[in-house]
């Protein structure tokens, strides 16, 4: 193998081991103003995608001990990150409605192998924010209401007490 291809391959190898995830896509039609949209758009969720060749890709896929991709033909990119999978699935999936392209062939997630199936839902999945905020509140409401019953007697009391002593002026 040329030195060139090897380091093109460790260069890859080394994004895809930084990566919880990998997304493929076809973006055959892709103009390269439209591609560098997408570009702009998946920085902006913390993702990246590189244009790569099917056979480095393979190589590197199995040096990082990723599951076989079966066969790849076409154009081929990959959006790797090392943030929330879902915002760059939303990324793809909002920018193929709206140009028809890129196509997404499958993905990785955690040495799983994903069906374009499987990358839909995890686009229409709320951001990993809104799923902590939700979470959170679904863990303080218990305590919540705990503390509000725990309050609601010497509330009452005051109230009484209040209602007593404006009755009596």
């Amino acid at each position: 193998m040329r030195p060139e291809k090897a380091t093109i391959i460790a260069d890859l190898t080394a994004k895809l081991n930084s990566s919880p995830y990998l997304l493929i896509t076809d973006y055959t039609g892709l103009k390269v103003d439209q591609f560098s949209e997408l570009r702009k758009r998946l920085v902006g969720v913390g993702a990246e995608c590189r244009v790569v060749k099917n056979t480095m890709l393979r190589i590197a896929v199995k040096d990082c001990g990723l599951p076989d991709l079966g066969d790849l033909g076409g154009q081929t990119a990959i959006i790797v990150g090392e943030k929330d999978v879902c915002g760059a699935a939303k990324v793809v999936k909002t920018f193929a409605s709206e140009f028809e392209k890129p196509v997404v062939k499958l993905g990785v997630l955690d040495n799983a192998l994903l069906s374009i199936e499987q990358i839909k839902q995890l686009a229409d999945l709320p951001s990993l924010d809104v799923l902590r905020a939700t979470l959170l509140g679904l863990l303080q409401a218990p305590a919540s209401q705990l503390v509000r019953t725990l309050n609601e007697p010497a509330a009452s009391l005051a109230r009484v007490l209040k209602a007593k002593s404006e009755a009596a002026a």
